[in-house]
Order: structure tokens, then sequence, then C-alpha cells
């Protein structure tokens, strides 16, 4: 994959380097080219260093505005007002501005970061809206301190890999449940579990890069949650069940990666913190198996569904998993053992076993990989 990366005379052009560094770390080939505001902020040896090619400052007869208009994107990060304005009314006068122009008369992508004070992004809103509807995509920026500055870079990585990955899911709405929940035994103290919500997030991840509109519904995580994605937050079994009866009938798939509690404490009327002083006997009723009520919502729902056991064989982890979808109708099932060395609840890699009609073992590998994966085979069974 080819990606030009063009940096311009805004402050956050410091945050190219890192930048360039990113995008090569996922197997991207980055050319760059600067302006003259830029050089006057970073070394153009900087993103020499990180891209590991010369950058471009200046045309010459190599015609380097028609020979790199060509690639697979373009990524003006940090865009200036200047740069926006000029694109938009087709002003080719630098070397960034004449490749941005040449690469739209040839229908290449183009991803603008702005990054810029707040005064001048709204000054310069009605050109990004003329540009959006020449197809032409904005990143949104991050408005603090009265500054429109710029995103988290993993956020503009993932940005990039949509705009120049197959699509699979492009338009399907895809929903997944993620995290664990949390039941109160009083107002201080609660039964919960393990559950980081990396497995839910990395599936998020992927099902957005593949360009799926993605929905998360998330429990208690121990990971951070990129803010491209639609976020619904719940806390208990009740409110991870209210969420989804509210959200399944809008979505194509949904993946219930959520660990949901499996019981409910039976709480006493009245008592908003039980004593230590004396015994506890607690009682615990089973919580409702949410994903049994999916198809009976929207039976045209893609549903996958997970089945977390705990030091068992092989053969008893996929029989339960079938039971599962037997009794949920769910059209996938990924099914795992807490138990294994290495993976499970927590960690970074995880080991699985992917079933419907047929089984697919994915051996220990990152929750990442494992995500990939999963929307694999959704991607070829949700036609």
């Amino acid at each position: 994959m080819d990606v030009v990366l063009c940096v311009t005379g805004s402050v956050a052009a410091i945050e190219a380097v890192k930048l360039a560094r990113e995008l090569k770390r996922h197997d991207i080939n980055v050319k760059c080219f600067m302006s003259d505001g830029a050089c006057e902020i970073i070394h153009p040896h900087a993103m020499e260093f990180a891209t590991g090619q010369e950058v471009v400052l200046g045309l010459t007869g190599k015609i380097e505005h028609v020979k790199y208009a060509q690639v697979d994107l373009i990524l003006v990060a940090p865009a200036t007002a200047n740069v926006i304005s000029k694109l938009a009314y087709k002003i080719a006068d630098n070397p960034i501005s004449t490749l941005l122009v040449t690469a739209y008369g040839y229908q290449t992508p183009i991803i603008f970061i702005p990054s810029m004070h707040h005064s001048m992004y709204f000054a310069v809103r009605e050109n990004i809206e003329k540009l959006k509807e020449q197809s032409i995509s904005f990143i949104k920026p991050k408005i603090e301190e009265n500054k429109a500055k710029f995103p988290d870079i993993n956020d503009i990585v993932l940005h990039v890999l949509r705009e120049t990955s197959k699509c699979d899911m492009k338009d399907k709405k895809v929903l997944i449940s993620a995290g664990a929940t949390f039941e109160k035994i009083d107002e201080v103290r609660g039964i919960t579990n393990l559950s980081s919500g990396k497995t839910g997030v990395e599936i998020a991840k992927d099902a957005f890069i593949r360009g799926a509109d993605v929905t998360l519904i998330c429990g208690r995580m121990d990971v951070d949650i990129p803010p491209i994605f639609n976020v619904v937050n719940v806390e208990s079994v009740t409110d991870m069940q209210n969420a989804v009866r509210k959200q399944v009938p809008y979505h194509d798939v949904f993946i219930s990666a959520a660990a949901v509690s499996d019981f409910i404490p039976q709480k006493e009327e009245g008592i908003t913190k039980i004593s230590s002083s004396a015994e506890l006997d607690l009682k615990l009723k089973p919580a409702p198996k949410i994903i049994k009520e999916v198809k009976m919502i929207n039976p045209d729902i893609f549903l996958v569904g997970f089945k977390a056991k705990y030091n068992v064989s092989e053969e008893e982890l996929i029989k339960s998993a079938r039971k599962t979808m037997e009794e949920s109708d769910a059209d996938l099932m990924v099914a795992n053992d807490v138990f294994i060395e290495g993976g499970g609840f927590g960690s970074d890699d995880n080991e699985v076993f992917l079933i419907d009609e047929a089984v697919v073992r994915v051996l220990l590998t990152s929750k990442g990989d494992v995500a990939i994966k999963i929307l694999d085979r959704v991607a070829e069974l949700f036609k």
C-alpha cells in the first residue's frame, strides 16, 4: 500500500514523524511532501528518517506532482486552512497544492486532518463542506483549548486502513458488546469478572477498517475506546439487556463479545452498605440470557455468540458452544477456554474455535488477529 503524506505548516507538524512511523508499522509505504511552513517547524531530515525516503520539497523535471498523484491514498496531516481552501478552489501554486489538484483529477482518495486555531477552523467550514461534497474525506480534530488539535495517531491510522481496505463490510451496521458487567451487592460492593474488553474493541477496529458503521455497547473496560465508534455505556446485566434490545433492530450484525454475568445478587431493600461485622449469605439468581432474545427481536440479524469455559476438554468446549448456538439460533460461535496459558481474560492473546457448520481452530495469537479471523468468517458467511 502506497500513501503520500503531505505535511503543512501547522505546529501539529511535530506529530508527523510519529504518524509516518506508525503507518510504516502497518506495512504502508510512505512518501512525504513538505511545505515551506512545515520545514520551519520540523526539519525534512526527520521525515526522511521516518519514511525512509527522500522528502519532496519542490517540483522538478521528474514531475513529482504527477508521479505521486496516483497512489492508494493522499493524507494531508496536518492540514492548514490554507491548503484546505486552495484545494476547494483548485489552486495549484506550490508542490502540495499542485499534487492535490492533480490527484483530484485522477480521483485518488484524499484525507485531510485539519489542525489550526478554532476560529480558523470555523472560518473554513464552508470550504470543508464543499470538499466533502466532492468526496474528499476529513478526520475531525480534537476541539480543546480553543484549538482544533491533531487527533490521536492510532485513530488516523484506522481511517487510513479503512480508506485503503477491501471494505467487505461496507455500509453494514455492526453492533458489538464488550467488557464486563457489574452487579451490585450493595451500594459499595458488587460482583464482576476479569474481562478486559480487548477482544470487543479489536473486533470493532477491524469492522471499522472493513467499512462498517460500528456501535459498541461497553460494560466495564480495561482498554481505551477509540472515539470513532458510537458508544453505549452500561453497567449491569439489565442495562446490557436494555441496550441490546434497543440497538438490535437497527443493525445487520451483532457480535456478543461481552462477558455478561450469569448471576444477579438478590439485595435486601433499604440496605445501602452491608455490615462487615457478621457473616454474609449471598443469594444469587440466574441472569437472563440476552443472546437468546436477539433473533426474536431481529430475525435477519447475523448473530455471533461467545462461549467461555474453564479448564475443559476441546470436545466439551465445542459441545457447549453448539448448545448455545442452537438455543440462540446464532450463526457463528466463538469458543475459548479461559484456562489456557498465555490467553483469555485480561491477556493480549487468545486461542479460540470458530464454530458454524465447521469448526476452525485459531491457535494462540494476538486478539487483533483473532478479531480479523472472526470477521473474515462473518464476511464470508454474511453476504
